[in-house]
């Protein structure tokens, strides 16, 4: 069911006037994203008409953009995502760790975003690999799936990475799986210390190589001196990387990471008003307990669409990554190792096509199938029902 009020909407609204006021100060990628979810299931992309197996109902269905900022686009591409890594899960339990960039650094990010995110990306991969690789903890080769966040829940810019870990890995001579304690991964200190010297040594190497950038008020940052003093502050802090317990097996993990992998700024289901001049929304507030975290927040309308553009990754950036176990071309023998040594059986090998999955939404009179009867290109409008008796078109949620 389509919600009330959807991030379309607002940039239908509002995008034109906003692009204008902030003409010169979008960027490309961004101008992209803005146009995408405006023209995304609108006659503007072209589409199709479904009509009802049973009863003979019919109603048009705009295409999708598929652009990955779009709130409206990620369902079909989490379930491709999904079936194709659920092969990967091995039958034990998995941990959730969480590595965040402090305040300081994250305004630094703000304003390089494909260089610092990368090092983030890095820095965790590399911290959590070396800890679990020291005999004096795991011992073992662990798997890494990580993805990016860059937000908060109220839109704000606060980047971070979820990692999806397997509890143990393969022994470093390849002979026995190291299983981890039943509630415990890795000392999330150990890992903190390691991670804010990972990060902030290989952050001045950026620096002194010329690959950060600086303006406005953190222009004065390209002095060296001055750039070392703001982080000097950030080199005694604790940095926190969170752990969470193991999940209930891996279709726990799975549940969670059809939440997580294909998530967007903020969901269309959090919109609660729109009414030219602001937005209203729900957010969590993690500084209150638990049972008053549900809040609600009212924005300007240009203060939303600053906030979401924000969140817009730099072009070709890969916000989904694989480390360890599951890095790259060495992934099927890793985890067929892995299987060996767990002693359980790999999943079957079907290569055998199946019939895709049918995610269109029933037909609205009698709940019967939709199928296609008809395309149209962009811009167009499909040809009218063939005879008086034809039901009145819908169009899809």
């Amino acid at each position: 069911m389509r919600a009330s009020v959807e991030v379309a909407d607002i940039f239908r609204a509002a995008g034109p006037a906003y692009r204008a006021d902030h003409a010169g100060h979008l960027s490309l990628t961004q101008l992209k994203v803005m146009s995408a979810i405006e023209q995304c299931r609108t006659a503007a992309l072209g589409g199709h008409v479904e009509a009802c197996e049973d009863c003979g109902q019919w109603r048009i269905a705009y295409n999708s953009c598929r652009n990955r900022h779009c709130p409206k686009c990620q369902g079909a591409a989490a379930r491709t995502w999904l079936a194709e890594r659920e092969a990967d899960l091995l039958p034990v339990g998995y941990f959730h760790v969480v590595f965040t960039l402090p305040a300081e650094v994250a305004h630094i990010g703000f304003q390089n975003k494909a260089a610092v995110y990368d090092l983030l990306f890095k820095a965790a991969s590399e911290t959590m690999l070396t800890i679990a690789a020291d005999p004096k903890h795991l011992g073992a080769r662990i798997g890494i799936t990580a993805v990016l966040h860059t937000w908060g829940s109220a839109m704000t810019h606060h980047p971070h990475v979820h990692m999806i870990v397997p509890g143990g890995g393969i022994a470093s001579d390849g002979s026995r799986w190291v299983s981890s304690r039943p509630a415990f991964l890795l000392p999330v200190r150990v890992l903190g210390k390691l991670f804010r010297r990972l990060f902030l040594t290989r952050l001045l190497g950026l620096h002194d190589t010329g690959r950060l950038t600086f303006f406005g008020s953190m222009a004065h940052f390209t002095d060296r001196r001055a750039f070392q003093r703001h982080l000097a502050p950030v080199r005694k802090k604790r940095w926190v990387v969170y752990a969470k317990a193991p999940f209930a097996g891996p279709q726990a993990v799975l549940a969670y990471l059809s939440r997580y992998t294909h998530r967007v700024a903020i969901s269309n289901s959090r919109l609660i008003r729109f009414d030219k001049d602001s937005i209203t929304f729900r957010y969590k507030d993690y500084r209150r307990d638990s049972a008053d975290r549900q809040q609600v927040m009212t924005l300007a309308t240009d203060e939303f669409i600053r906030r979401f553009l924000i969140h817009v990754l730099p072009r070709g950036f890969h916000r989904i990554r694989h480390y360890g176990l599951l890095a790259g071309s060495a992934r099927k023998a890793s985890l067929a190792l892995a299987r060996e040594l767990l002693n359980v059986a790999a999943p079957p090998d079907d290569d055998t096509p199946g019939e895709p999955d049918d995610f269109r939404p029933p037909c609205p009179c009698c709940g019967g199938r939709m199928i296609t009867i008809e395309m149209f290109e962009r811009w167009r409008q499909p040809r009218g029902p063939p005879d008086k008796t034809t039901p009145n078109r819908e169009t899809t949620p």
